[in-house]
């Protein structure tokens, strides 16, 4: 048995949800044993249906949805090839906080973070301000012992020479993904929960291992760092109204508008964004029809995925891009005008 399965096997049996990675073998791109190792780098959006998983499905299905606990599917995976372990933060119940370091010596932190040399500085402050102090020696190695306000937690360090801190997921919202100051907790501290992943103890990157550095139990979330996290309260979902004409046309496209909107909304977690996809394109083909335009498509599927709390871009390159698939199949209402004649 190799090293990564015992490894990938060893994470499962915390429940931990692993999947593959791609094996640390390219010397001209180190960043690519960070990356799932599915053939097709695509989107929900952009799927080929090449993959048996996705073809079976008959939809885009990612890695997130592909991690497992299965022992027998780790099996075949990693007896195949020397992948590296991903873990799907949001199945195993994880808020992974990462604390990143300086990458080049331009790399320097914002005036608000001046005196910070890295994310655990950062970190460090906030724990302080929020009356749990953190010893910069609390987790950060094998021979350390428990000290400071913030509870040791399953630590690991990465390839850079940062620490990932693993905690349990709090009961309520879902929290998501944060990447420094930009929503996040400040200045290289990012963190990982649901929709995202980290490289797992036991693999490597550009050949520098992730090791773990403190092997314990994840201690709960500090409450403070939930509250920071907390997503905002979503918009509520009011559907915007589009002129139609007041006849079997008008009553037709009413009927479509409801049944894409409700499609976008009742799709489960991690298929939020193919339901906008598709219900673009279809109410797409009818806008490249004449019977709506782009701007009424936009102004029904806009606020419905925003109160989903899928990202402001993200709905808008989806739109964007499931208008441009349904030009290419465009629908009238020519039948349905005749028969209400």
């Amino acid at each position: 048995m190799s090293d990564l399965l015992t490894v990938a096997l060893a994470h499962a049996a915390r429940g931990w949800h692993v999947f593959p990675l791609r094996p640390d073998d390219n010397p001209h791109d180190p960043d690519a044993a960070k990356r799932p190792a599915f053939p097709n780098r695509c989107t929900a959006e952009r799927c080929p249906r090449t993959d048996p998983r996705c073809r079976a499905a008959g939809r885009h299905v990612g890695w997130e949805e592909r991690a497992t606990t299965d022992p027998q599917r780790i099996r075949r995976a990693w007896s195949t090839r020397p992948y590296g372990i991903g873990i799907a933060c949001g199945p195993s119940g994880l808020v992974v906080v990462d604390l990143d370091v300086p990458k080049h010596a331009d790399d320097t932190p914002p005036p608000q973070w001046a005196e910070a040399c890295d994310g655990l500085d950062v970190f460090g402050t906030l724990a302080a301000r929020h009356g749990t102090p953190l010893d910069p020696f609390d987790g950060f190695g094998p021979d350390a012992p428990p000290r400071g306000g913030i509870d040791a937690t399953y630590t690991v360090t990465t390839a850079s020479g940062g620490s990932h801190l693993y905690y349990r997921h709090p009961a309520g919202p879902e929290l998501r993904n944060t990447t420094g100051d930009r929503g996040g907790l400040g200045w290289k501290v990012d963190t990982r929960a649901h929709g995202g992943y980290v490289v797992a103890a036991g693999s490597t990157a550009a050949g520098y291992p992730y090791e773990v550095a403190l092997d314990c139990d994840p201690a709960p979330l500090p409450a403070w760092v939930a509250g920071l996290l907390a997503p905002t309260p979503r918009p509520a979902h009011r559907p915007a109204p589009v002129a139609l004409p007041p006849d079997r046309r008008g009553a037709y496209l009413a009927a479509a508008i409801r049944r894409q909107v409700a499609h976008l909304t009742t799709a489960p977690e991690g298929q939020r964004n193919h339901a906008l996809f598709a219900s673009a394109v279809a109410l797409g083909q009818l806008a490249a029809g004449g019977a709506l335009t782009d701007a009424d498509v936009s102004a029904v599927l806009e606020p419905a995925a925003l109160s989903l709390g899928l990202p402001a871009g993200e709905v808008a390159r989806t739109i964007a891009s499931g208008l441009r698939t349904g030009a290419r199949n465009p629908r009238t209402l020519a039948g349905v005008g005749r028969a209400a004649a």
